[in-house]
């Protein structure tokens, strides 16, 4: 029985019992199953030149496309988006260099012939999020590896479904989660790793990001599809504040999430800007009947081994950009939010200079080998460039991923699953164990570079 069907029959022997909606929710989430084949630590085949199509072609796509260009031994071969003022747009970007993709535009579903050429290897997706999973799980039957925007599911369901085909067809499914690659979160996981925070008893990690005038820009995201899905009520965002402490917390890969709590406060700005607009334009008055989520979503989250996760969402307060990054040990602290990043060992922030050492002292292998060209040729700050050149290079060589298929569920189900719990009055939801177990012997993600970084790059 596959594992989604197993989490569905639990759902439906408890739907119609007495039981408290808590424990209904959390039922719901359990699954005894066993892994068709282990992801984390797998390396695939080798791919010496990797051919790859791009799906999606806004702000990301084309920031995507602005940066690759600059790493070696890689083919674009096809590119799709539903707009062809887009596909046009990215064209025009590659004039100059040696590719010359294929373009599918105009149609709805033209990603599926790109997915079906035989001819790519890898497939970036960069669309809105309902569409994540689907383009996903159908690249990965058609044999390609993936890479898909966060979150990549939206749904406790697709979530499984990933999982079940990135094993069935042993192709990799990353998330592509940029905030695991900036600097002075590679520096605290690096520190992580040395023990300089001793034991890590508490980390937390947010998105608040005031974009509450861009939800109304009907240019600015095609067909307002963020603001729609801000009808749904819970931390809709999760993976840049999670992704890093996840690694932080060797989480999946020694220890992992169990459970959750989430609250909501109301929504106090969203619904009554909606209402306002509807009375002179008519594109907003289907949205005017709908509930919006509220201002700031708080999550917490604990670990088998005991420790705590605090996350947060909110993205239309007047509140100056943070994704908090804390660590806390037992020997040393890390905050980022406020800029810049500070470490403690005791009572007070360490000096600047004493600062400049330790970054000195913990800086990872890959800000040493391409951190400063990451930086020439940017998306935020750098870290983009770092996350893609990453991605070719253990693709290249064979190695695993940095982020696999259980990562992307499991950051991603903590949408979906603080949603539940939100409407269930805060009660306590499980967090599924994509691994099956295996999270128990999964080695760490590598961080040293002791394999690959053979991947070259072009001068900005």
């Amino acid at each position: 029985m596959k594992k989604r069907d197993f989490i569905k029959l639990v759902g439906a022997g408890v739907a119609g019992s007495s039981l408290p909606a808590s424990v209904v929710a959390q039922e719901s989430h359990v699954a005894i199953s066993t892994q068709t084949f282990n992801m984390c630590g797998y390396g695939a085949p080798k791919i010496d030149t990797v051919r790859i199509g791009y799906i999606g072609l806004g702000n990301r796509g084309l920031g995507a496309l602005d940066r690759i260009v600059y790493i070696d031994n890689v083919e674009i071969k096809a590119l799709c988006d539903i707009r062809t003022e887009r596909t046009d747009l990215a064209k025009k970007k590659l004039q100059g260099t040696s590719h010359v993709p294929q373009v599918y535009a105009g149609k709805a579903d033209d990603w599926k012939k790109l997915c079906e050429r035989p001819d790519l290897d890898l497939i970036y997706i960069c669309t809105p999020w309902n569409l994540h999973a689907q383009m996903a799980l159908y690249a990965m039957e058609q044999g390609k590896h993936v890479a898909v925007e966060i979150p990549a599911a939206t749904t406790v369901d697709d979530c499984w479904k990933l999982v079940e085909t990135s094993e069935q067809t042993r192709k990799h499914c990353m998330m592509l989660e940029n905030c695991c690659y900036d600097f002075f979160e590679l520096l605290t996981l690096n520190m992580a790793r040395q023990g300089f925070f001793g034991e890590v008893v508490h980390v937390e990690g947010a998105y608040i990001h005031d974009i509450f005038d861009s939800f109304f820009d009907k240019g600015k995201r095609y067909d307002m599809w963020r603001l729609k899905e801000n009808t749904r009520n819970g931390n809709l965002y999760p993976t840049h504040g999670l992704g890093p402490i996840c690694q932080v917390l060797d989480i999946n890969r020694g220890d992992k999430m169990e459970y959750l709590v989430s609250m909501s406060s109301n929504d106090f700005m969203l619904e009554a800007k909606v209402k306002e607009l509807a009375k002179t334009d008519a594109t907003f008055q289907p949205l005017a009947k709908k509930t919006f989520r509220g201002n700031m979503s708080t999550t917490t989250i604990r670990t088998h081994k005991g420790k705590t996760i605090m996350l947060q969402h909110d993205v239309s307060s007047p509140r100056p950009y943070s994704r908090i990054h804390l660590v806390s040990g037992t020997k040393a602290t890390a905050l980022k939010y406020p800029l810049p990043g500070k470490i403690s060992t005791g009572h007070d922030w360490v000096s600047e200079a004493e600062m400049k050492a330790l970054e000195e002292k913990y800086q990872p292998a890959l800000v040493k080998k391409i951190g400063e060209l990451a930086k020439q040729v940017g998306g935020h700050g750098g870290m983009d460039f770092l996350m893609d050149w990453r991605l070719i290079d253990c693709l290249r060589n064979g190695l695993p991923l940095d982020q696999d298929v259980y990562d992307a569920a499991s950051w991603s189900v903590i949408g979906p699953l603080s949603e539940k719990s939100v409407a269930n009055r805060s009660n306590s939801i499980d967090i599924p164990d994509f691994t099956a177990g295996a999270w128990k012997n999964n080695r760490p993600v590598d961080i040293s570079l002791a394999q690959g970084g053979n991947t070259s790059v072009k001068p900005k």
